[in-house]
Order: C-alpha cells, then structure tokens, then sequence
C-alpha cells in the first residue's frame, strides 16, 4: 500500500480511474474502427462473402486468449505491466494486418486480427483494475466509469475510418488499410499511456490488498474451485448469457433490416441507439448496482434485455422506431448485465485471486459472444429473425431463475 495520508490517497486512486478511462477511450477508438472494415476486408481478400464473418470471430476469440493469459501475468507482475502488454499486443497485431492487405494475405490477415483481440482484452480488464481501487461499496461505480470510457471510441472509431482511408491511399497503401493504421496508432497510444501515467501500480494503492480468501497448502484457490461457487458461478452464467442475446439479436438485425428495404441511413440510426445504450449510462448503471445490489440489478439488466428480445421479434419488419427502441434496450440490458455481473464476481475474493478469475471469465463471455455470433446466421436462415428473439428469452430464463433462486436462500 503506498503511504500517504488518506486524502492523498485517494487524489491518487482517482487519477489512476481517468488514466484507466483515457486509456479505454484511446483503445476502444482504434479497435472499433478495426472492427468496423473487418468484413469488407474479408470480402476484398476472398473474393466472397462466405468467409466475410471469420475475422468478427477470430478477433474474439483472440480477445478470450488474451484474457486469460493477461490476467495470469497481472497477477504476477501487477495490472500497469499488464494492461501494457495487452495494448502492444493489439497494435503488433494491426501492423501484421496492414501487412496481410499490402501482400494480399487472407491467413496473414486473420493472425493479425488474432492479436488485435489483445486490445479489447486490455480494455476490458482495465474496469477490473478500477475496481481494484475503491471498497466494496463504490465497486460498481468505478467499473461502469470505466465501461463509459468506450462511448468515446464508439462514436469517434467509425467516423475516422475515411479519413484513415483516404490517408493510406495518399501513402500508397490499400484504403482499408487506414483502419488499422489507426488501431496502431490510438491503441500505442493507449499503451503509452498506460506505461507513464499509471504509476504508482494499481496494486499498490488497492483498497483490500491483504489475502482474504481460502488457501489450500499456502496456494492460491484453483479457478476451477473458484467457479463452483455460487455467487462467482451466477455472476459468470449472467454475464455470458447477456453477452449472448445481445450479440445474437445485434449481429442479425442490420441484415434483417436491409432484408425489409430499410436503407443504410436507418440501419446507422439503429446502430447509434444501440451503441449509446451499451456505453453512454454506464455510469448510471454503476449507481443502481451499488445502490440496489448486483443480484437486483442483474434481474434488471435481464428484464430490460427480454423486453428487447420481445419487441424486436414481434415489430413489424417496417416499424423503424421500433426496431431502435428494442435495440437502445438491447444495449442498455447488457449494460446493466456487465457493470453488475463484473461487480458481484469480485466479491470476497483475494486481490490476485480476482484477477486470475476475471480473466477465465471475461475468456468464457468472449468465447460465448464467437458462437453466437457464428451460430445467429443459421438461426436466421432455418428459422427467421424473430425466433432469435425466442431463443433470446430462453436464455435470460436460466440466470433469472438461479438469482431467484440465490434470493430465497
């Protein structure tokens, strides 16, 4: 614990949240913009749309690797170190990318969309590292300062994929390959950042530093061991399941709007309102969480999520105002979902036991969010859009009724 008096401490736990938000702005904005071209790189290196959804998947799946492995080092070395990596990783990962476009390389390609998930991965964590910092009571507000960071590459990342675009060309490079340029160019700076401003080590300034959970032999609980438990288990079987229904509805609904005659400007407003709903009340929902609790405010995110899932099944096909409500509380219901679900699986553990959990958590929602995303498309082609909504509800079913459950107890 650094020494100070307890104000000086806290003007330093405060500085490190911003560092940590500034950090997930820069990050965000140049993974989002990545993000934002993958398709349409995949097309324009394979010549089809068959394999267009590939890159989606495998930048999440590089996101869960990276979130375990991150998470391992943290606990070792501490967060600063970590979150560094994470970051260099990612912008190494762009600069293969922008060299599988100049080579025309489609397995090139997905290697460096593979370590670009190291970013997002970095991102992610880094609402844990803010929890780290402040009691029990305030954990929630802290993550969802945190999660608002992403507003700002959300609304910035899409917006400077042109002039990215049109920078490369003047640079004799493909035009998709701004996109990534700017992926190096925010999330190094993110790293940079990270590796000067956040010091000292979150670690260090933590407000439960001491080891409080179980020990067997003098180790660390397994994180096998750790997920048998109720209240981390709930938390986890939340989170994956509202990472699920979002990505299954979201990953479908542009299509299922284009499919309906809706053109490009209806589907961006749609976008827009999902995207404000995911970030922009983050801090609200870390209000509620600490307030109402994690378990009320999950059940909440669950509500929210199933009115959703709901009105996107049952609006007819040309109800543009509608189709941007359901998909407002879409993102909002995950919102609400993630701060809580992050802030209810930190509960009663040792600081470095934690991390290693988050990580194997965080691996197991972005593992999820990949099959979802791969398996919305089949759902839609057997069964149509509407029975995504169904399935939707099926799922928030199950952490519903286990909370339910935990409440009685």
């Amino acid at each position: 614990m650094t020494e100070g008096s307890p104000a000086a401490l806290e003007r330093t736990r405060r500085r490190l949240t911003w560092s940590l938000v500034a950090g997930v702005g820069l990050g965000s904005t140049g993974y989002i913009a990545a993000v934002t071209v993958a398709t349409l790189v995949a097309k324009d290196l394979t010549g089809g749309t068959g394999l267009a959804g590939l890159p989606g998947a495998v930048i999440v799946i590089g996101s869960a690797t990276a979130s375990t492995l991150l998470s391992a080092f943290m606990a070792r070395r501490g967060r600063r170190p970590g979150l560094a990596l994470g970051y260099g990783i990612g912008s190494l990962g762009a600069l293969v990318a922008m060299a599988a476009l100049v080579m025309r390389s489609f397995p090139l390609f997905l290697l460096g969309t593979f370590l670009m998930g190291s970013a997002n991965a970095a991102n992610q964590l880094s609402r844990y590292t803010a929890a780290d910092m402040v009691p029990i009571a305030r954990r929630a507000s802290a993550i969802g300062l945190v999660v608002w960071g992403a507003t700002i590459g959300a609304v910035l990342g899409p917006n400077l994929v042109t002039i990215a675009g049109g920078t490369a060309e003047g640079l004799g490079l493909p035009l998709l390959a701004g996109a990534y340029g700017l992926l190096v160019l925010f999330v190094g700076a993110a790293g940079l950042l990270t590796l000067v401003t956040l010091r000292p080590d979150p670690y260090e300034v933590a407000a439960d530093p001491e080891p409080r959970a179980p020990r067997r032999e003098g180790a660390l609980v397994p994180a096998r061991e750790l997920l048998r438990r109720p209240t981390i288990a709930v938390s986890i079987i939340a989170l994956i399941v509202g990472q699920v229904v979002m990505t299954l509805l979201m990953t479908m609904a542009p299509l299922h709007m284009t499919a309906h005659g809706h053109g490009v400007e209806t589907v961006g407003l749609v976008l827009s309102a999902h995207t404000f709903g995911m970030f922009a009340l983050a801090p609200l929902s870390g209000r509620l969480t600490d307030r109402l609790g994690s378990p009320t405010t999950i059940m909440l995110g669950m509500a929210t999520l199933a009115t959703s899932a709901i009105i996107a099944a049952a609006a007819p096909p040309d109800a543009e105002a509608l189709l941007v409500f359901a998909l407002f509380l879409l993102g909002y219901g995950w919102n609400l979902g993630f701060v809580a679900g992050s802030a209810m699986l930190a509960e009663g553990l040792d600081l470095r036991e934690r991390t290693r959990l988050e990580g194997v958590a965080d691996a197991l929602i972005w593992s999820s969010a990949a099959a979802a995303s791969l398996t919305s498309g089949i759902v839609v082609a057997w069964a149509g859009f509407a029975t995504l909504g169904l399935l939707a509800l099926a799922l928030i079913a199950v952490p519903t009724v286990l909370l339910l459950g935990r409440r009685r107890a």
